[in-house]
């Protein structure tokens, strides 16, 4: 059974160079899957019902919710300008089962939830079946690996922001299909380390375990996607005069689908572009020199799967 809450809004968003003014649309939804009542946020921009539109999957880090990500990324203002649609799904007990032997949940069917969302919005709405991507932060950004591993028959593209692999899921990790990566990770992540190893566990209270380097994991999505050769690096022009981080770039060469990646050097465990939710010494630095979201939602839209 399906609980639905509607709640229009109006946005008038500025971004620069245009405006945007349209009626949408939220939703609160419960829906069943792998045995459980599961919770999403929607969010359906105007003139959804017209044409098929691309989905993109929200996943929040481990010990938030749903309910912040929508200001946190300011996804549904691009979602507006774009045409796309966004559900930000809430984990049990706040967390994701990304893969790490050492969750705490291992009866949890994430994989199955995200799967049941997409074909929950499906019933809703028409969907760009190409278009299909999927995004997340930390714990969120490790599950989205899974993702790619688990669902990429539904999945098109995946974009990990700081987050990688979890080293329990690479000798499992066996995609149906090749599916677009993007990485985005901070050098100086206090929490999941760009390198690799032991993830912060914050005194027992998350689940810990380990994770693959940031290079060992655009390295292993390369392989799936069959790229020649990573591309040469090309630092990006500074944005923000008064911010020391710095945005490098990279393209695999001669991929099936595309795998990018965005470092920022002395980047912390942050969203790029959005707030510094919690003091340096906790996360690390926000950096100002990227935007995540509109680089993340013009990775899924100029990323289309081939037939």
């Amino acid at each position: 059974m399906r609980r639905v809450k509607f709640r229009p809004a109006v946005f008038v968003v500025l971004f620069g160079t245009f405006t945007v003014s349209a009626w949408a649309r939220d939703a609160s939804i419960t829906i069943e899957a792998g045995g459980r009542q599961r919770e999403y946020l929607l969010h359906l921009p105007a003139a959804s019902k017209d044409r098929p539109i691309p989905l993109l999957l929200v996943f929040h880090g481990g010990g938030s919710c749903a309910k912040t990500m929508p200001r946190f990324t300011g996804l549904d203002q691009l979602a507006d300008h774009e045409g796309i649609a966004v559900a930000y799904l809430q984990g049990i007990d706040r967390h994701w089962n990304d893969g790490r032997v050492t969750t705490r949940r291992p009866d949890v069917d994430d994989v199955a939830f995200a799967a049941r969302v997409i074909e929950d919005v499906g019933a809703r709405v028409p969907l760009d079946s190409r278009r299909i991507g999927a995004t997340g932060i930390s714990n969120g950004a490790m599950f989205v690996e899974r993702l790619g591993c688990e669902l990429s028959d539904r999945v098109t593209a995946i974009a990990a922001v700081a987050g990688s692999m979890a080293a329990d899921l690479r000798g499992t990790c066996r995609p149906a299909r090749r599916v677009a990566v993007l990485q985005i990770n901070g050098t100086d992540d206090p929490i999941v380390p760009y390198r690799g190893g032991a993830v912060k566990s914050f005194g027992g209270r998350g689940p810990g375990g380990l994770v693959l380097s940031v290079t060992d994991t655009m390295a292993f999505w390369s392989a799936v996607d069959g790229c020649k050769a990573m591309g040469k690096e090309i630092q990006l022009q500074p944005r923000a005069v008064f911010d020391r981080t710095r945005v490098v770039f990279r393209r695999a060469q001669g991929c099936s689908a595309t795998v990018e990646q965005y470092r920022i050097d002395g980047g912390g465990h942050t969203w790029p572009g959005g707030p510094q939710y919690l003091p340096r010494f906790v996360v690390g630095v926000a950096s100002r020199q990227l935007d995540a979201s509109r680089t993340i939602v013009r990775f899924v839209l100029d990323h289309p799967r081939e037939r």
